[in-house]
Protein backbone atom coordinates (compact mmCIF):
# COMPACT_ATOMS: atom_id res chain seq x y z
CA UNK A 1 0.00 0.00 0.00
CA UNK A 2 1.13 3.40 -1.00
CA UNK A 3 2.07 5.60 2.02
CA UNK A 4 0.16 8.81 1.07
CA UNK A 5 1.60 10.78 4.40
CA UNK A 6 4.75 10.81 2.58
CA UNK A 7 3.26 11.83 -0.91
CA UNK A 8 4.76 15.66 -0.58
CA UNK A 9 5.60 18.26 -3.76
CA UNK A 10 7.33 21.13 -3.09
CA UNK A 11 6.42 24.17 -4.61
CA UNK A 12 9.33 26.20 -5.76
CA UNK A 13 7.92 28.39 -8.32
CA UNK A 14 8.14 32.40 -8.06
CA UNK A 15 5.39 33.39 -6.03
CA UNK A 16 2.61 36.38 -6.24
CA UNK A 17 3.03 39.82 -5.32
CA UNK A 18 -0.28 42.15 -5.47
CA UNK A 19 1.64 44.53 -7.47
CA UNK A 20 2.04 41.80 -10.46
CA UNK A 21 -1.75 41.18 -10.29
CA UNK A 22 -4.03 42.83 -12.86
CA UNK A 23 -6.80 44.42 -11.35
CA UNK A 24 -9.15 42.84 -13.67
CA UNK A 25 -9.45 39.54 -12.74
CA UNK A 26 -10.02 38.38 -16.21
CA UNK A 27 -7.10 39.95 -17.41
CA UNK A 28 -5.51 37.83 -14.96
CA UNK A 29 -7.08 34.95 -16.01
CA UNK A 30 -5.71 35.58 -19.76
CA UNK A 31 -2.55 35.83 -18.72
CA UNK A 32 -2.74 32.72 -16.97
CA UNK A 33 -4.23 31.10 -19.51
CA UNK A 34 -1.74 31.73 -22.50
CA UNK A 35 1.05 30.57 -20.09
CA UNK A 36 -0.78 27.03 -19.60
CA UNK A 37 -0.70 26.88 -23.14
CA UNK A 38 2.48 27.89 -23.91
CA UNK A 39 3.71 25.59 -21.07
CA UNK A 40 2.19 22.57 -23.35
CA UNK A 41 0.18 21.29 -20.57
CA UNK A 42 -2.65 19.06 -21.45
CA UNK A 43 -6.16 19.91 -21.78
CA UNK A 44 -5.68 23.50 -20.61
CA UNK A 45 -9.02 24.15 -21.01
CA UNK A 46 -10.11 21.20 -19.29
CA UNK A 47 -12.44 22.81 -16.07
CA UNK A 48 -13.86 20.74 -13.48
CA UNK A 49 -17.58 22.51 -12.71
CA UNK A 50 -19.44 21.92 -9.46
CA UNK A 51 -23.18 22.23 -9.47
CA UNK A 52 -25.56 21.53 -6.52
CA UNK A 53 -29.27 20.80 -7.20
CA UNK A 54 -32.49 20.81 -4.99
CA UNK A 55 -31.36 17.48 -3.23
CA UNK A 56 -28.13 19.58 -1.78
CA UNK A 57 -26.11 16.94 -3.23
CA UNK A 58 -23.08 17.95 -4.74
CA UNK A 59 -21.53 17.18 -8.16
CA UNK A 60 -18.87 17.38 -10.14
CA UNK A 61 -17.21 16.26 -13.62
CA UNK A 62 -14.72 17.93 -16.03
CA UNK A 63 -16.26 20.39 -18.53
CA UNK A 64 -13.98 21.90 -21.73
CA UNK A 65 -13.80 25.92 -21.63
CA UNK A 66 -14.97 26.71 -25.94
CA UNK A 67 -14.74 30.47 -24.69
CA UNK A 68 -14.19 33.43 -22.51
CA UNK A 69 -14.92 37.20 -22.27
CA UNK A 70 -15.63 39.76 -19.58
CA UNK A 71 -19.03 38.15 -19.59
CA UNK A 72 -17.95 34.93 -18.24
CA UNK A 73 -16.73 31.19 -19.52
CA UNK A 74 -18.66 29.30 -22.05
CA UNK A 75 -18.99 25.53 -21.98
CA UNK A 76 -21.54 23.35 -24.25
CA UNK A 77 -23.29 20.61 -22.94
CA UNK A 78 -26.24 17.86 -23.46
CA UNK A 79 -29.49 19.48 -21.61
CA UNK A 80 -30.85 16.19 -20.55
CA UNK A 81 -27.94 15.62 -18.53
CA UNK A 82 -27.63 15.54 -14.72
CA UNK A 83 -25.32 18.84 -14.73
CA UNK A 84 -28.64 20.47 -16.58
CA UNK A 85 -31.15 19.29 -14.29
CA UNK A 86 -28.90 20.79 -11.23
CA UNK A 87 -28.31 24.05 -12.58
CA UNK A 88 -32.20 24.02 -13.56
CA UNK A 89 -32.55 23.73 -10.09
CA UNK A 90 -30.13 26.10 -8.89
CA UNK A 91 -27.85 28.69 -10.92
CA UNK A 92 -25.41 28.52 -8.60
CA UNK A 93 -22.12 26.91 -9.83
CA UNK A 94 -18.06 26.83 -9.17
CA UNK A 95 -15.52 25.85 -11.89
CA UNK A 96 -11.87 25.17 -11.14
CA UNK A 97 -9.16 24.74 -13.81
CA UNK A 98 -5.86 22.76 -12.06
CA UNK A 99 -2.72 24.18 -13.99
CA UNK A 100 -0.45 21.32 -11.80
CA UNK A 101 2.35 21.71 -14.28
CA UNK A 102 3.03 25.28 -13.34
CA UNK A 103 2.17 24.93 -9.55
CA UNK A 104 -1.19 27.13 -9.89
CA UNK A 105 -5.01 26.34 -9.86
CA UNK A 106 -7.80 29.06 -10.12
CA UNK A 107 -11.33 28.52 -8.57
CA UNK A 108 -14.11 30.29 -9.47
CA UNK A 109 -18.14 31.03 -8.69
CA UNK A 110 -21.26 32.39 -9.99
CA UNK A 111 -23.87 31.96 -11.89
CA UNK A 112 -24.94 30.28 -14.95
CA UNK A 113 -27.05 30.51 -17.87
CA UNK A 114 -28.01 28.96 -21.03
CA UNK A 115 -26.79 30.79 -24.60
CA UNK A 116 -28.37 31.77 -27.12
CA UNK A 117 -29.98 29.06 -29.93
CA UNK A 118 -27.43 30.87 -32.45
CA UNK A 119 -24.35 31.10 -30.62
CA UNK A 120 -25.21 27.19 -29.75
CA UNK A 121 -25.33 27.05 -33.38
CA UNK A 122 -22.36 28.80 -34.51
CA UNK A 123 -19.98 26.55 -32.39
CA UNK A 124 -22.26 22.97 -33.06
CA UNK A 125 -21.51 24.00 -36.84
CA UNK A 126 -18.14 24.02 -36.24
CA UNK A 127 -17.56 20.95 -34.81
CA UNK A 128 -16.09 17.50 -36.52
CA UNK A 129 -18.67 15.65 -37.97
CA UNK A 130 -18.13 12.99 -35.53
CA UNK A 131 -18.45 15.46 -32.62
CA UNK A 132 -21.85 16.55 -34.26
CA UNK A 133 -22.95 12.83 -34.22
CA UNK A 134 -22.10 12.13 -30.65
CA UNK A 135 -24.36 15.21 -29.65
CA UNK A 136 -27.48 13.12 -31.41
CA UNK A 137 -26.47 9.98 -30.31
CA UNK A 138 -26.09 10.46 -26.58
CA UNK A 139 -28.75 10.61 -23.82
CA UNK A 140 -26.39 11.95 -21.21
CA UNK A 141 -26.06 10.32 -18.10
CA UNK A 142 -28.51 7.50 -18.70
CA UNK A 143 -28.07 3.90 -17.98
CA UNK A 144 -26.92 1.68 -20.68
CA UNK A 145 -26.46 -1.93 -20.91
CA UNK A 146 -22.77 -2.24 -23.28
CA UNK A 147 -20.79 -0.03 -25.52
CA UNK A 148 -21.70 -2.25 -28.24
CA UNK A 149 -25.56 -0.63 -27.97
CA UNK A 150 -23.64 3.19 -28.03
CA UNK A 151 -21.79 2.34 -31.17
CA UNK A 152 -24.99 1.25 -33.09
CA UNK A 153 -26.82 4.27 -32.12
CA UNK A 154 -23.83 6.33 -33.74
CA UNK A 155 -23.45 4.14 -36.78
CA UNK A 156 -27.74 4.60 -37.38
CA UNK A 157 -27.30 8.82 -36.73
CA UNK A 158 -24.67 8.46 -39.14
CA UNK A 159 -26.44 6.48 -41.87
CA UNK A 160 -29.41 8.55 -41.07
CA UNK A 161 -27.48 11.53 -42.21
CA UNK A 162 -24.96 10.35 -44.14
CA UNK A 163 -26.07 12.73 -46.54
CA UNK A 164 -25.94 16.78 -46.52
CA UNK A 165 -25.39 18.42 -43.18
CA UNK A 166 -25.92 17.09 -39.62
CA UNK A 167 -29.30 19.35 -38.03
CA UNK A 168 -28.09 20.97 -34.56
CA UNK A 169 -30.44 18.55 -31.88
CA UNK A 170 -32.19 21.09 -29.97
CA UNK A 171 -31.21 19.02 -26.39
CA UNK A 172 -27.58 20.02 -26.82
CA UNK A 173 -25.99 23.71 -26.33
CA UNK A 174 -24.22 26.05 -24.28
CA UNK A 175 -23.54 27.44 -21.18
CA UNK A 176 -22.51 31.10 -19.56
CA UNK A 177 -20.87 30.58 -16.18
CA UNK A 178 -20.88 34.38 -14.89
CA UNK A 179 -18.35 35.19 -12.29
CA UNK A 180 -18.66 36.87 -8.57
CA UNK A 181 -15.46 35.80 -7.46
CA UNK A 182 -12.20 34.39 -8.64
CA UNK A 183 -9.62 33.05 -6.35
CA UNK A 184 -5.70 32.73 -8.09
CA UNK A 185 -3.91 29.96 -6.50
CA UNK A 186 0.20 29.91 -6.59
CA UNK A 187 2.40 27.00 -4.71
CA UNK A 188 4.82 28.44 -2.28
CA UNK A 189 7.32 26.90 -0.34
CA UNK A 190 7.01 25.47 3.06
CA UNK A 191 3.16 25.26 2.00
CA UNK A 192 3.35 29.43 2.23
CA UNK A 193 0.67 29.55 -0.91
CA UNK A 194 -0.11 32.53 -2.56
CA UNK A 195 -3.75 33.33 -2.96
CA UNK A 196 -5.22 36.32 -4.44
CA UNK A 197 -9.67 36.80 -4.26
CA UNK A 198 -11.43 38.83 -6.34
CA UNK A 199 -15.06 40.17 -5.18
CA UNK A 200 -17.55 41.86 -7.43
CA UNK A 201 -19.13 44.35 -5.80
CA UNK A 202 -22.70 45.91 -6.23
CA UNK A 203 -21.23 48.38 -8.93
CA UNK A 204 -19.82 45.69 -10.81
CA UNK A 205 -15.89 46.41 -9.76
CA UNK A 206 -13.70 43.72 -8.54
CA UNK A 207 -11.92 44.03 -4.96
CA UNK A 208 -8.59 41.70 -4.75
CA UNK A 209 -7.78 41.36 -1.72
CA UNK A 210 -4.90 38.22 -0.36
CA UNK A 211 -6.23 35.60 1.38
CA UNK A 212 -4.02 33.27 4.18
CA UNK A 213 -2.53 30.12 2.87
Amino acid sequence: MIDLAKMRQEYTTKGLHKEEMNPNPFGQFELWFHQAVEAKLIEPNAMTLATVGKDLQPSQRTVLLKRYDEEGFVFFSNYESKKSQQIGENPFVAIHFAWLGLERQLRIEGVIEQISKVESLKYFLSRPRGSQIGAWVSQQSEVISSRSLLEQKFDQIRKRFAKGEIPFPDKWGGYIVRPTLFEFWQGGCDRLHDRFQYLKTDDGSWNMQRLEP
